[in-house]
C-alpha cells in the first residue's frame, strides 16, 4: 500500500496556490473529494497514483508531483532469458481437465527423467525433406497462424498455447531438414509463433516464461539470418516494465529499439513504447514526440519480408489508440475518453481481446472524469469478454477502474457493477 508523503502533500499545496486554486476547484477539476485531498495535502493520506497524475495534469507539473512517490514496488531489471540451447529438448503436459504444463529440459535432463521413454518418436531417422514439402509447410503455417491470431482474441491463453508450442517446435525442426531457403522461412516463421507464444504467456500473469519464449523468437530469427527480431524483443520487454509502472525502464528499452538499423515498423513501435513509458512519468511533450515519430514509422512500408506482421494486427489506427491510452496515464482522462471513444469505434467487433483492453482502459478514463454512470454502462458488457479471453494485463487497468468506482460505492450502477468486477479484477490465476 501507498504510504502517506509529507513531501507530496506540501508540494501539492504549493503549486495548488500558485495555480490560484482553492481545495474545492481542485477537487472539482480531478474530481476526488476536498475532504481527501486536504489529508494528502497535510501528508495524513497517501496519494494514490491514479490521483497523483490527476493532479499533476491539472497543475501542469510536468511529472513533478508524480516523481515525488515511492515505488510501489522495487522491479529488478527485465533481462532476456539465457540464449538458445539447440540440444533442449520440450516437454508438454496435457491434463483432460485444464491445466497444462511446458518445461524446457537439456537432453541429459530429459533422459534423466524417463521422459524419452514415454510415447517417443525421432524426428531425425528421417532423410531431408524435399523442397516441396519445406514450401508446403510455411504457406500452411502461415495460414494456421492467422488463424491461430484470430482465434486467440476470444479465447484464453491456455486453450491455445498447447498447439502453438507444438506447431513452434515442428518448425524448428523440421527447419533442420530443409534445404537453406527453406530452412530461412520456416525458422522466421517459427520465431513469429514463438513471439505470440510469449505474449499469450504474459496474458497468463507469468512475466518470467514470457521473457522466456521471446528471447526464443529472437534465438529462431537469428538462426535464420534475421537479427532483427532482438530489437522487437526490446519492445516486448517494455511491455513488461510498462505494466509494472516503471517509466524509467521502459523508455530505455524503448529507446534501444530504435535504432536506425533496425525495420521501420519495429522501430515505430518502439517510439509508441516509449510513449507509453513517458506518459507513465507524466511527461506529455515527449509522449506527443514519441507518438508523432511512430506514426511516421508505421506509415513506411518495411521491404522484402513476406512474413507475419510483427505486433498488434487488430488496431487500423495503432497510433491513435495507444493516444488514447497515454492520456489517461497523463491525467487527461476526458481528451483520453474521445480518442478512444473514436478508436474503438473502428475494431471489429470479432476482436474481443482488443476491445476489452481498450474498452476497459476507456470506462478508466470516464471514472477518472467522474462520469461514473456512462462508465459503468461502458464496463458492464465487456465482461463477458474479461472472463472469455483470461488476460492479466487486462485485469490490471480492470483493478485501477475498480478502485475508482470505490470511491461512489454508493452509486447506483456501482453497486449493480460492483460484485463482478471485484471477481474479475482479482489477480489472474490462469
Amino acid at each position: 500500500m501507498p504510504q502517506p508523503s509529507t513531501g507530496f502533500g506540501e508540494e501539492l499545496r504549493k503549486r495548488r496556490l500558485e495555480a490560484g486554486l482553492s481545495l474545492t476547484a481542485l477537487s472539482g477539476s480531478v474530481h476526488y473529494s476536498k475532504a481527501q485531498l486536504s489529508k494528502v495535502e497535510r501528508g495524513l493520506k497517501a496519494p494514490s497514483r491514479d490521483l497523483a497524475r490527476l493532479c499533476d495534469a491539472a497543475l501542469g507539473a510536468g511529472g513533478a508531483l508524480l516523481s515525488l512517490l515511492a515505488p510501489e514496488t522495487t522491479n529488478p531489471p527485465v533481462d532476456p532469458a539465457p540464449g538458445f540451447v539447440h540440444e533442449e529438448d520440450w516437454i508438454m503436459q496435457l491434463s483432460p481437465d485444464g491445466p497444462n504444463t511446458f518445461q524446457p529440459l537439456s537432453r541429459r535432463d530429459a533422459i534423466g527423467a524417463g521422459a524419452a521413454s514415454l510415447m517417443a518418436w525421432r524426428s531425425d531417422s528421417a532423410g531431408p525433406a524435399s523442397p516441396a514439402a519445406g514450401a508446403d509447410m510455411v504457406e500452411a503455417s502461415r495460414s494456421l497462424f492467422t488463424h491461430y491470431r484470430r482465434l486467440g482474441q476470444t479465447v484464453a491463453p491456455g486453450l491455445l498455447l498447447p498447439v502453438l508450442i507444438a506447431q513452434t517446435h515442428t518448425l524448428r525442426e523440421l527447419s533442420a531438414h530443409c534445404d537453406s531457403g527453406a530452412r530461412r522461412h520456416l525458422l522466421a516463421l517459427g520465431s513469429r509463433y514463438a513471439e505470440y507464444v510469449g505474449w499469450l504467456v504474459q496474458e497468463t500473469g507469468d512475466e518470467r516464461a514470457a521473457l522466456w519464449w521471446t528471447q526464443r523468437a529472437v534465438d529462431l530469427a537469428a538462426a535464420g539470418g534475421d537479427p532483427a527480431l532482438a530489437g522487437y524483443a526490446l519492445v516486448r520487454r517494455a511491455l513488461i516494465t510498462l505494466y509494472r509502472d516503471d517509466a524509467e525502464q521502459t523508455v530505455a528499452l524503448a529507446r534501444r529499439a530504435q535504432s536506425s538499423a533496425l525495420p521501420p515498423r519495429i522501430r515505430g513501435l518502439a517510439a509508441q513504447r516509449e510513449a507509453q513509458g513517458h506518459a507513465l512519468a507524466g511527461d506529455r511533450r515527449a509522449c506527443l514526440d514519441a507518438l508523432d515519430r511512430a506514426r511516421a514509422l508505421l506509415s513506411l512500408q518495411d521491404e522484402g519480408t513476406d512474413e507475419p506482421v510483427i505486433g498488434t494486427m487488430h488496431l487500423p489506427d495503432p497510433v491513435g489508440m495507444v493516444t488514447g491510452w497515454c492520456l489517461v496515464d497523463l491525467g487527461q482522462p476526458r481528451e483520453a475518453s474521445e480518442e478512444l471513444d473514436r478508436q474503438l469505434a473502428l475494431v471489429g467487433e470479432d476482436a474481443v481481446r482488443t476491445q476489452v483492453r481498450y474498452g476497459v482502459r476507456r470506462a478508466l478514463a470516464y471514472a477518472s472524469a467522474g462520469e461514473i454512470d456512462h462508465a459503468c454502462d461502458l464496463a458492464a458488457p465487456l465482461l463477458d469478454g474479461v472472463e472469455a479471453v483470461g488476460s492479466a494485463t487486462v485485469t490490471t487497468d480492470l483493478r485501477r477502474l475498480a478502485r475508482a468506482l470505490a470511491r461512489y460505492a454508493n452509486h447506483s450502477s456501482v453497486r449493480r457493477l460492483g460484485p463482478r468486477l471485484g471477481t474479475l479484477s482479482r489477480p489472474s490465476t490462469i
